[in-house]
């Protein structure tokens, strides 16, 4: 039996002539074309891979009616086609999209689709370089805690199209948006924008930094004076970005009194002149988790005046205590005769791993490695200086690592057995040390993505 509609779908007329092709069928990929599908749309999805997982997508879309491809493109089907759906990881060069474009066809993001079948959702988005995994869960956090119904979706896991297929979808979505996300969604009209910071990123698949800030300034696509935004502003290029952008502009802080500032005085996160919780009873490591909950409490305090009561911001109080972390973000893993073991993952850029390096009070061994994005290594010397003991460089950016960063910390290349890395990095310490996996690079020449590299880490540390 298919799944009703949870609301009367905005297709376009013009996407509805034929039928439509999704490119990707991971898990953004996957979802788009069920929740097309269950809709009564014609669907063609593909995928150059092949894997278990993908295998296993697949023959859940064939069973729905959908013409599902593994292991390439039917790049005719696909310029044949009203409309093509491309996931987060397909590049903008690659063939279905050359073909769509070529064709004048559009091309857009899941959560376009997804957001269109949701016409009545409230939502924070969340984007920036570093930041917004964590902000995102944050705000859907605090946003649970006000008793409201809300889930964290996007880019952060869970796919905004699978909220739509939801008989009941929640009252409140947090919804992280990467830039390349944000390159197709035009539809994107948040209640409230999140900026947490910029740096370059991502230059293996942008031609400059230029390019990668103007996928990120269509957070603002569709600002009007009503429009409510949260920015950094202590990041000059955040700054630069959101200028002139019509709405209302609110911003965080860590240096100095702002609209959610940390007072260093009273030891206390202040936002909106509340005083929600002490810094010491955060429990998350690092000052940029400090303006995180300062940007996540601003967003959720903002989206509706019922969350800025004396009770409200009790409960914001209380929610900031409680809350853990992510998995795969500076995550402890565990104390193994004195070695702290820290599996960050999730830190793919240098810019990431430059902020789990300022958050490090003990000498360190960093694994740094995987598929090199494009950004020197060389702006981690000062903090590798500071902190690193010896670096265990491996996957293929390994010799890059080793050119950027010999001369400033012993650099061992650790080839592409990734327990072998991990056996280097306890051979090299010493109680008191800690081991922290923090790549500043992507997973995908020795694992499927972040989280498997994340968990086969933290399954050879406790399996010693």
């Amino acid at each position: 039996m298919r799944t009703p509609r949870v609301s009367e779908p905005a297709l376009r007329a013009d996407w509805l002539q034929h039928e439509i092709a999704v490119a990707g069928l991971a898990r953004s990929g996957h979802a788009v074309a069920l929740l097309l599908a269950r809709t009564g749309n014609l669907v063609y999805a593909s995928d150059a891979r092949r894997a278990p997982e993908l295998e296993a997508a697949a023959e859940e879309l064939e069973r729905e009616g959908v013409d599902a491809q593994l292991g390439g493109h039917d790049l005719d089907r696909i310029a044949r086609a009203s409309l093509l759906v491309v996931s987060p990881g397909v590049p903008p060069n690659a063939p279905p999209v050359i073909a769509a474009r070529e064709r004048g066809r559009e091309v857009v993001s899941e959560i376009e689709i997804a957001l269109r079948f949701l016409p009545t959702l409230r939502y924070v988005a969340v984007t920036g370089t570093n930041g917004k995994t964590t902000t995102t869960a944050l705000v859907a956090h605090l946003l649970l805690a006000l008793d409201l119904r809300a889930v964290a979706a996007g880019n952060i896991g869970l796919p905004l199209a699978e909220v739509a297929q939801h008989a009941a979808p929640p009252d409140w979505v947090a919804l992280e948006v990467s830039s390349f996300q944000l390159h197709d969604t035009p539809s994107l009209r948040p209640d409230v924008g999140v900026l947490t910071n910029l740096s370059a990123n991502h230059l293996d698949r942008y031609d400059d930094v230029e390019a990668y800030y103007a996928d990120k300034r269509r957070l603002f696509v569709n600002a009007t004076p009503s429009s409510c935004w949260v920015t950094n502003a202590d990041d000059a290029a955040v700054r630069s970005l959101a200028d002139g952008v019509p709405g209302v502009h609110a911003n965080f802080s860590l240096v100095g009194k702002s609209d959610a500032y940390y007072d260093r005085d009273s030891d206390a996160l202040m936002v909106l002149g509340c005083p929600l919780i002490r810094r010491s009873e955060l429990r998350l490591i690092g000052d940029h988790n400090v303006a995180n909950a300062l940007a996540a409490s601003l967003a959720v305090m903002l989206a509706d005046p019922r969350h800025r009561t004396t009770e409200s911001c009790a409960l914001l109080g209380d929610a900031l205590r409680s809350f853990r972390g992510l998995e795969h973000r500076i995550e402890i893993v565990a104390d193994v005769g004195g070695v702290l073991w820290i599996n960050d993952s999730k830190s793919t850029n240098v810019a990431s791993t430059l902020v789990a390096l300022r958050g490090m009070t003990r000498p360190t061994v960093l694994l740094l490695g995987g598929m090199h994005k494009g950004d020197a290594y060389t702006a981690l010397v000062p903090e590798v200086k500071r902190t690193v003991t010896r670096v265990i460089a491996y996957g293929q950016a390994a010799e890059l690592i080793a050119r950027d960063l010999s001369g400033s910390v012993a650099v061992e290349q650790g080839g592409t057995d990734f327990a072998d890395v991990v056996a280097r990095a306890r051979r090299s310490t010493s109680p008191g040390d800690a081991v922290l996996l923090s790549p500043a690079c992507s997973s995908f020449d020795m694992f499927t993505d972040y989280e498997h590299r994340g968990n086969e880490f933290k399954r050879l540390v406790v399996q010693s």
